[in-house]
């Protein structure tokens, strides 16, 4: 969006927020990752990479019946990757492994922890992954130490999860064997992702299902053999583990449900912080999915559909969201701070108030030129009143007046103000309303482009919403905005 607006303009400025993942194209969720092909590796570059399969680097291991390890290595380029070591017995047929494995490997989604190579030597079948570094989903809704998984996140993972299926749906792989919450990773940035190992057939392992027998769907326990009406099924299951919290049987979930005694199943860390709606939606996709006829469940492109509505807080990011602290990176070089600058990186209110008030509405000039012609109306004039409004209220520091006004001017849709909207974004940051107040101060850098406003007042709301490291680049690029302004 340029910065052809006047002060007054009868035009309406979209917002310049990132759009949703969910509400991409797919080929921009298809996005190339780091790791462009598929590897065939040697025995000694994975000993290599695991230290000789050290203990020290073992990130998980199964029982006895699908004897498995899974490694945390670093490969020669320094990559960090999984490395899962099978017995022989789970794959005796080498050709029949190496097959399967580059068929997986063609798979290349940003919600999958991709597979990237693999080896088969002798005796030994090894799959390597990407390396998620941030747990699973059974460690963050079962085991949590510091905080319960927030509703907004649980929403996440069960459309992140849902949007991976569809993926591996269209791309001729729809069967998932074993898919439980110990299957779903969180990579570098809390995002959640399906492991590609329950790609894998595995079929000689003589268990697809390692889970207790409650859990597997009922034309499993009937035939052995899974489909992908199967993995629906235990998609149902993970939608009822974030629901409670728990891992409840479906059979005992599905009692609850018919007796309407569905309330016992959320998480009574949720209290206060999930609507009846999500609740009862949650419910209702849930059972669709645990119908015990196979033809009656929904397929992963509808249960996108119905979640992708459902989604809270989309525009924090999910390391946020998960409570994983945000690591900046010591490199970058800290940068000068003007003293709105400091203010801001300190959350000084008062501070940012008076400097508010100096700026006044000048920087409104910035907007490019006045309109040639303006046809009065008394719909136009209602408007401006509404501004004028607003105005004595901010300066009497009536915030919630004046958040009132302002509305009413932007809400008239026939003129855009950057300053209107900076203003507003501060009375929602007195209020503690944050997350309204970020959406203000990125409508005002729509509006104006260049305005070092717009970027400070982002700043804050990121401090006050825990990101940190974007609110230290929104307070570089404020700074650059600024210097460069004085300059010329």
């Amino acid at each position: 969006m340029g910065a052809g607006c006047s002060k007054l303009c009868l035009c309406w400025c979209p917002s310049n927020s990132k759009p949703n993942l969910h509400d991409l194209p797919d080929n921009e969720n298809e996005k190339e990752e780091s790791w462009v092909g598929f590897t065939e590796f040697t025995l000694d570059q994975l000993r290599s990479a695991t230290s000789s399969f050290s203990p020290d680097n073992i990130v998980s291991e199964h029982g006895e019946k699908a004897p498995n390890v899974v490694y945390k290595g670093r490969t020669e380029d320094d990559r960090l990757v999984a490395v899962k070591r099978f017995n022989k017995s789970a794959w005796p047929d080498p050709r029949q492994f190496l097959e399967e494995a580059r068929a997986v490997g063609q798979l290349r989604n940003e919600r999958l922890a991709n597979l990237v190579g693999c080896c088969c030597e002798g005796e030994e079948r090894l799959l390597v992954a990407e390396f998620m570094p941030n747990e699973t989903l059974s460690k963050h809704l079962f085991h949590w130490e510091s905080q319960p998984m927030k509703w907004a996140m649980r929403l996440r993972v069960a459309l992140y999860l849902a949007q991976a299926l569809e993926y591996c749906s269209s791309k001729g792989r729809a069967l998932y064997h074993d898919l439980n919450a110990y299957r779903v990773l969180f990579d570098q940035d809390g995002n959640p992702r399906l492991s590609c190992f329950g790609l894998m057939k595995n079929s000689r392992d003589g268990r697809s299902y390692s889970t207790n027998l409650a859990f597997t769907p009922p034309e499993y326990l009937r035939t052995g053999r899974i489909t992908r009406e199967s993995v629906i099924y235990s998609f149902g299951t993970l939608l009822l583990d974030l629901l409670s919290g728990k891992h409840i049987p479906p059979s005992h979930a599905l009692d609850l449900i018919r007796g309407k005694n569905f309330l016992m199943l959320v998480d009574s860390c949720l209290e206060g912080h999930i609507s009846n709606d999500d609740g009862t939606e949650i419910v209702r996709l849930a059972s669709r999915c645990l119908q015990y006829e196979p033809r009656e469940r929904p397929n992963a492109k509808s249960l996108v559909t119905a979640l992708a509505p459902l989604q809270k807080e989309t525009s924090v990011p999910s390391q946020v969201l998960l409570g994983i602290p945000d690591e900046i990176t010591p490199s970058k070089e800290a940068v000068p701070l003007t003293p709105f600058g400091e203010a801001c990186s300190r959350r000084d209110l008062t501070s940012i108030y008076e400097i508010l008030e100096t700026v006044g509405y000048k920087d409104d000039e910035d907007v490019a030129n006045e309109l040639s012609f303006q046809v009065w109306t008394d719909q136009i004039q209602e408007t401006l009143n509404s501004k004028k409004q607003g105005d004595s209220a901010f300066h009497a520091r009536d915030f919630s007046k004046a958040i009132e006004c302002y509305t009413q001017f932007i809400d008239g849709g026939t003129m855009v103000s950057p300053t209107v909207y900076a203003r507003r974004c501060f009375c929602y940051l007195m209020i503690n309303m944050v997350q309204e107040a970020l959406g203000d101060a990125m409508q005002a850098q729509s509006v104006s482009p260049t305005w070092p406003i717009a970027f400070y007042l982002q700043a804050v709301a990121l401090f006050s919403l825990g990101m940190d490291h974007d609110a230290e680049e929104s307070l570089k690029d404020a700074t650059t905005l600024e210097t460069r302004k004085h300059r010329n």
